[in-house]
C-alpha cells in the first residue's frame, strides 16, 4: 500500500465497494456544498462536477487532514441523444427514462478528479500541504439495452432500484437481464472506471 490516505468524496455506496475492491483503504467525506456546473458537454460537465467535489470536500480538511492526503471525486451521468438522464424524480418519470432507453443505446460517463496534497507540492508554505498534482479525466461507455415490454419496465421499478439511479437503472442489479452488451469499462457505469483509478492512485504513490 502506498503512504498517502485516501479520502473518497463520494456518499455513493457503489463507489465505496468498488474502491474496497480494488484494495484501497480510505476514509469517507461528503460536502455539502452545491455544485453547479458551466460546461455544456456531458463528458465536460462530469469533469467538471468531479472536480468540484474533491475541492469541495479538500477545501473542509484542516491543514493536519490534508497533510499527505488524495482526495477523490466522481460523478456519473447517463446520456441519450446528447441529453443528460439523471435520477428520476418519481416513479412516472423513472418509466420515461426507461422507455426511451430500451431498444437502442446510449452513453455513460463518469468523471474523475484526484487531488494530491504534499508537502514538497508547488506553493507550499512552512508547516503546510499545498496541491501537489490535479488528475481530471472523464470515461466513456456505450451500452446496449434489450427491448423491453412495459409490464417489464413497470416491474422493474417496483423494485425500487431505479429511483437512485442515473437513468432510472442500475447494470449491476436487476436491469442485467436487459442488458444486451457494453463497450468499454462495466465498472464505468456502476460508478467509477477502477482500473483507470487505480493507475492513476499508483501513480501517486497512494497504492
Amino acid at each position: 500500500m502506498g503512504n498517502k490516505k485516501i479520502i473518497l468524496g463520494s456518499a455513493s455506496p457503489r463507489r465505496r465497494e468498488l474502491l474496497a475492491q480494488i484494495g484501497a483503504e480510505f476514509e469517507i467525506r461528503v460536502s455539502e456544498k452545491e455544485e453547479i456546473y458551466h460546461s455544456e458537454k456531458p463528458e465536460e460537465i462530469v469533469c467538471e462536477l468531479a472536480l468540484m467535489k474533491a475541492e469541495n470536500v479538500a477545501s473542509e480538511l484542516s491543514e493536519a487532514e490534508r497533510a499527505g492526503a488524495v482526495v477523490l471525486g466522481a460523478d456519473t451521468v447517463v446520456v441519450l441523444d446528447g441529453k443528460i438522464l439523471g435520477k428520476p424524480s418519481d416513479e412516472e418519470e423513472a418509466a420515461r427514462m426507461l422507455s426511451a432507453l430500451q431498444g437502442r443505446s446510449h452513453e455513460v460517463y463518469t468523471g474523475v478528479a484526484v487531488l494530491e496534497y504534499a508537502e514538497s507540492g508547488e506553493g507550499a508554505v512552512s508547516g503546510g500541504w499545498k496541491l501537489e498534482k490535479k488528475e481530471n479525466y472523464a470515461v466513456e461507455t456505450r451500452v446496449y439495452v434489450n427491448p423491453m415490454t412495459e409490464q417489464e419496465i413497470l416491474e422493474y421499478i417496483v423494485t425500487g432500484d431505479p429511483m437512485d439511479k442515473a437513468g432510472a437503472y442500475g447494470i449491476q442489479g436487476r436491469f442485467a437481464a436487459y442488458i444486451d452488451r457494453i463497450e468499454g469499462d462495466y465498472y464505468n457505469v456502476v460508478g467509477l472506471p477502477v482500473s483507470r483509478v487505480y493507475r492513476t492512485l499508483k501513480e501517486m504513490k497512494a497504492l
